[in-house]
């Protein structure tokens, strides 16, 4: 079986090459396709959420043409080859499911132990996955830029605000100029970055179902002079296209509930390396720190 998280992977980066499939589907209608393409085009449309699943073998099969012109087909969409345009349908089909689809194959894990086992494996697998396709300059690029941040932004919404807030929680304690931003909407969070400028930078954390609010919100501070670092899921996520740099993180939704432990382990990795470059001024933070919880017995130091 073909699982979304398959294709949710690559090394490939934010290139104008790659195509949002969710494009695709609103183009079709403007390519002129011969008759046997045109079966293509409507198959995917109206299969958009499993069509992602099939081999161009299986794809010409059920449409009744050859192989040979579901590969040609996807290369008049723009794509290197078939395996391309499948990503892109991968992400889209990802982003369009609903909590109730998702629900529905959470049904299907089966209970009790069988779930614990199928979770916790899965996301082993995610930050596995997550680590092999990790762009190590990038999240050199990212450290860099936060080291030298005139300000911090970290700004996220719906289940990443957990990410921001968690995020947020270590940064705000090494740097006094650190804002974590979960307003409910693209207004609200585009409000609060409205200081955002030049020699400032804004993390955006984004996954599926991704936020409208959000990749305007990214857009505004790149227009502004912001450095953005993407924290998201794929290279044809939405705010890519608003990054300076890219850090990817699988959550692969395998229920109605999105996985963040992947995600978590990119943004603790960047905790450290922050704490790490600095560990002079980290230090004196967190000794002055333990003293002032021992003082006010923020913690039960008894214990």
């Amino acid at each position: 079986m073909v699982y979304l998280s398959d294709f949710a992977h690559t090394r490939e980066f934010p290139g104008s090459e790659i195509v949002l499939a969710g494009n695709i589907l609103r183009k079709l209608k403007d390519y002129k396709l011969s008759k046997s393409q045109q079966k293509i085009a409507d198959f995917i449309t109206e299969n958009d959420k499993t069509v992602f699943t099939m081999t161009a073998a299986q794809l010409a099969k059920a449409t009744g043409v050859s192989e040979a012109t579901v590969v040609r087909f996807a290369s008049i969409l723009g794509f290197d080859g078939y395996h391309q345009f499948q990503k892109a349908l991968a992400a889209e089909a990802r982003n369009q499911l609903t909590a109730f689809e998702r629900m529905e194959l959470l049904s299907k894990t089966g209970e009790g132990a069988d779930v614990i086992k199928k979770v916790l494996k899965s996301d082993m697998e995610k930050i596995e996955r997550t680590m092999s396709a990790l762009d190590y300059d990038s999240f050199d690029r990212a450290v860099k830029a936060l080291l030298s941040a005139k300000n911090i932004y970290i700004a996220g919404v719906r289940s990443s605000a957990a990410l921001v807030k968690f995020c947020g929680f270590y940064f705000e304690l090494l740097f006094d100029n650190c804002h974590a931003i979960t307003g409910s909407a693209g207004e609200d969070i585009i409000q609060q970055l409205f200081h955002a400028g030049k020699g400032d930078v804004v993390i955006g954390i984004s996954f599926p179902r991704y936020s409208a609010g959000m990749v305007k919100a990214m857009e505004f501070a790149k227009n502004r002079g912001a450095f953005i670092i993407s924290v998201t899921d794929s290279p044809m996520s939405p705010i890519v296209p608003h990054s300076s740099c890219v850090l990817l993180a699988e959550s692969s939704m395998d229920s109605f509930a999105d996985s963040l432990v992947a995600p978590m382990s990119i943004l603790n990795a960047l905790i450290f390396s922050i704490g790490y470059s600095m560990k002079n001024k980290t230090k004196e933070i967190f000794d002055e720190l333990e003293n002032i919880w021992k003082d006010y017995e923020v913690y039960d130091f008894n214990s």
